[in-house]
């Protein structure tokens, strides 16, 4: 018998240097049997008739390999585009893995502005040291005039969320516009993973704008989260070597087989994102009535500023059985907290725990003159 020394072997084994230095997201999912007010995430389930479908699947179905064309005909066929303009993804997160690998090289720039969706980071700084990052300021509005002064020859990636996650905020189709004229050499990704609950789209600026590729998601509105679907919507060309280096297989059969239905039930999604906005209303005049500093959002969540009492805020919340996300380390982010906007009775809940978990920590308002917005870094991060 051969007996290796394995920790000694693996050692001197080491991945690239982009990978070693990376940042690594780690998702706070354990123990989530409360009311789900933290991520983002559909609170009440989806369409009755992908319960219908999912009772269909047969054990034989699950032996084969996934068909993933068919169902990207009738997704096209569903937003009004050509087959070839759409590729299905496994979920949006694998949708930004796939634009970084296909656009990026290791001397190229990419562009985002923060605070905005990790995994931005995590994927662009696996293909290039050259992320450079346009932080907000205490508005968390997005930073358009020093976001379109960051654009350079070099850029060849630009990712904009709109809505923004976790602000809530949205970016006009005007600047978005204007941010993929002033960079024809480079792809500008809109992610629209919140579009349902505020309705503004680039979608229909897709066979006018060669550059620009729109990502959706089927996990939110649609509440497909576990089954791991979304897409990208874009010029044909582009998406012609995004689909060259996806997997074949990258969507599950299941969910291929759920999504047509959850498309076809647009009774349901539109009754969905309208209990989200009314929600998300009575949510934040909820806010105004205790006092609490928030931000205006246009999507399922409000970004709220508890101050220092954030991490006892959220343990207070889920001892009353009501998970929410502190997002202090986002930066210019410090003492905020994220709370998801669901159903009328999970908003309900919500609502109450806050009140009272707000009086358990002896939270204050904020006094007069004192700043609502937690002030950030003005100028450009720039990793290389």
């Amino acid at each position: 018998m051969i007996v290796t020394d394995t920790a000694t072997n693996v050692g001197a084994i080491r991945p690239r240097k982009a990978v070693q230095e990376m940042p690594e997201y780690h998702p706070p999912l354990a123990g989530r049997t409360a009311l789900r007010l933290d991520f983002n995430e559909n609170t009440f389930g989806s369409s009755p008739r992908v319960m219908e479908r999912l009772r269909m699947v047969t054990s034989e179905a699950l032996t084969k390999y996934p068909e993933r064309e068919p169902v990207e005909r009738t997704v096209a066929k569903h937003f009004n585009l050509q087959p070839e303009q759409v590729v299905l993804t496994n979920g949006v997160d694998e949708a930004i893995h796939l634009m970084c690998c296909t656009f990026l090289e290791a001397a190229d720039e990419a562009l985002i502005a923060t605070p905005s969706f990790f995994m931005y980071d995590v994927n662009i700084q696996m293909m290039t040291p050259h992320l450079r990052k346009v932080q907000s300021d205490a508005t968390l509005e997005f930073p358009f005039e020093r976001f379109m002064a960051t654009i350079s020859d070099r850029t060849k990636l630009i990712i904009v969320a709109s809505p923004n996650n976790p602000t809530g905020a949205v970016v006009s189709k005007e600047h978005l516009l204007a941010i993929a004229a002033a960079a024809p050499q480079a792809v500008l990704m809109v992610d629209e993973a919140y579009y349902h609950f505020d309705g503004a789209t680039v979608m229909s600026n897709l066979a006018t704008v060669p550059n620009l590729i729109v990502a959706r998601t089927f996990s939110k509105a649609y509440g497909l989260a576990n089954l791991r679907i979304g897409m990208l919507a874009g010029n044909a060309e582009l998406l012609k070597y995004v689909r060259k280096v996806s997997s074949p297989y990258n969507v599950n059969g299941v969910a291929l087989d759920c999504l047509p239905v959850a498309l076809a039930d647009e009774e349901y999604v539109a009754w969905y994102s309208e209990q989200v906005r009314m929600g998300r209303e009575r949510m934040m005049n909820g806010l105004c009535e205790l006092g609490v500093p928030f931000f205006p959002s246009h999507a399922n969540f409000v970004l709220m500023n508890i101050g220092p009492k954030h991490r006892e805020l959220v343990t207070a919340m889920r001892s009353h059985g009501v998970l929410l996300r502190d997002r202090s380390t986002d930066p210019g982010c410090d003492g905020f907290v994220r709370i998801t906007i669901g159903v009328e009775e999970h908003v309900t809940r919500g609502l109450a725990a806050l009140k009272v978990s707000l009086d358990e920590i002896g939270w204050q308002r904020p006094g007069a003159g004192e700043a609502l917005g937690q002030h950030g870094d003005d100028g450009v991060r720039e990793f290389e």
